[in-house]
């Protein structure tokens, strides 16, 4: 290893190379819509279900625009027949004008992408390398006769990980890029000595240290896609300078962005009200992210359950944010609203001679059964104790209830019956306590 160090090093001082730029971008999945949405608001069907092409063109706009020597792409750019015409044309019409600009393209297919799949009647222009799937494959890139960097690449064989082993081909005293579909732990990474590793495979911007000295980068998305994939989405330029530093440079592409917020109790208690609460933090992530559209999923946590007159009901709560934030331009849309109902209640509450008392303490008694039965595997499922919380007969005193509808309630499956319990009771408390009976999970 210090004699592959000492080598570099007497490289760089002895021969220094050329700068040069590129961009990376990775995971296009023209053949993917935008999700998480329960309802399509009508003013922005149109933005939404271009989003991903737009996005995926903004990448092609920068290579002709950033005076590039060349662009990568780390695969999973589409599936060929699910992302139809529209897709394909958008693609070829990208590679066109790069060959016109006489800007080479080097691809790595991923999963969704694989070269089989591609239709042997629509061939690429000559200046798209598509690697191979059976062996890694190095090309020197080559500027007025000169060879400024080489890329080594190789299409996925339907991996999820990167085979780095199948990266092996001989030593070079360039610049090197390694573009491969998928992600390997950095030590795997590094033992390639690549100078920068072009990945692809995550769906957000995924970065492993030590990978490699100018970077080891799975770039994301162009455009998120679901809840999962929040926050900011686009691609990467690398500049690397005549001494082989390398500069990596985040660029945003994404038309709607995802975001998932947490809420608690002591700030809906700061700003009065929790419908407060959210017109001001939709003001302010407006203002951060750009002026883009933004599709937001909160997730209240009521760990405080003396805030819950200031919470109000969640499904009109929903409503009004959807009228009031979700129609403007940009939009802010609320894909969903969860409240998480307190797991205790005030002792003096639960201390009550009254019917609201006897309505905690039962709950906080089938709560403790199940929590007492999480110690062993059987007990999850099945609390052998009296205190199992058994729905089934009063399901039988309703002979109106549909034999599915009881089906539901008398077999809950296990992983959802603590968060069923606590539903059923905080309902219960608005009703003792004479709210309404408006509360649910999920609006």
């Amino acid at each position: 290893m210090a004699c592959a160090a000492e080598k570099r090093r007497f490289k760089e001082e002895t021969m220094p190379g050329e700068s040069f730029r590129f961009i990376h971008a990775s995971d296009f999945h023209l053949e993917t819509p935008l999700g998480d949405l329960d309802h399509l608001p009508p003013q922005l069907r149109t933005a939404m279900a271009t989003a991903p092409r737009d996005a995926a063109a903004a990448v092609f706009e920068a290579a002709l625009a950033e005076n590039i020597d060349f662009l990568v792409l780390s695969g999973d750019l589409m599936h060929p027949v699910a992302a139809g015409p529209h897709g394909m044309s958008l693609l070829l019409d990208g590679f066109e004008r790069l060959h016109a600009a006489n800007t080479a393209v080097y691809w790595a297919a991923g999963i969704a992408d694989d070269p089989k799949q591609w239709p042997e009647a629509v061939p690429l222009p000559p200046n798209v390398t598509l690697f191979p799937r059976d062996r890694a494959v190095a090309i020197p890139h080559q500027r007025a006769g000169r060879t400024v960097c080489s890329v080594i690449g190789r299409s996925s064989e339907g991996r999820s990980t990167l085979h780095v082993a199948g990266f092996q081909t001989e030593t070079t005293d360039e610049f090197t890029v390694g573009v491969g579909h998928g992600i390997a732990d950095a030590s795997a990474l590094s033992g390639a000595r690549m100078d920068y590793w072009a990945l692809g495979g995550p769906h957000n911007h995924t970065e492993i240290e030590g990978g490699a000295t100018a970077g080891a980068i799975a770039p994301g998305s162009p455009q998120g896609r679901n809840g999962d994939e929040s926050g900011p989405h686009g691609y990467v330029v690398v500049d690397v300078d005549a001494e082989h530093t390398a500069r990596v440079r985040r660029v945003e592409t994404d038309r709607f962005r995802y975001l998932n917020v947490a809420i608690d109790s002591d700030e809906i208690r700061s700003a009065g009200s929790l419908r407060n609460l959210l017109g001001q933090k939709i003001g302010t992530l407006t203002n951060e992210h750009g002026g883009r559209h933004l599709l937001i999923a909160w997730e209240v946590t009521l760990d405080n359950a003396e805030v819950l007159p200031s919470v109000g009901d969640p499904t009109e709560l929903l409503r009004n944010l959807r009228r009031d934030h979700g129609t403007t331009n940009p939009a802010a849309w609320t894909t969903r609203l969860t409240v998480r109902p307190p797991h205790n209640y005030p002792k003096s509450w639960q201390d009550e001679d009254t019917i609201l008392g006897d309505f905690l303490r039962a709950s906080k008694k089938f709560a403790g059964a199940r929590v007492r039965g999480a110690a062993t595997e059987e007990a999850t499922t099945t609390p052998s104790s009296g205190d199992r919380l058994d729905l089934m007969p009063f399901t039988e005193e309703h002979s109106d209830l549909s034999s599915t509808a009881s089906s539901l309630l008398g077999d809950v499956p296990a992983d959802q019956r603590e968060a069923i319990l606590a539903d059923a009771t905080l309902l219960g408390v608005e009703l003792l306590r004479g709210g309404k009976p408006s509360w649910g999970r999920k609006s």
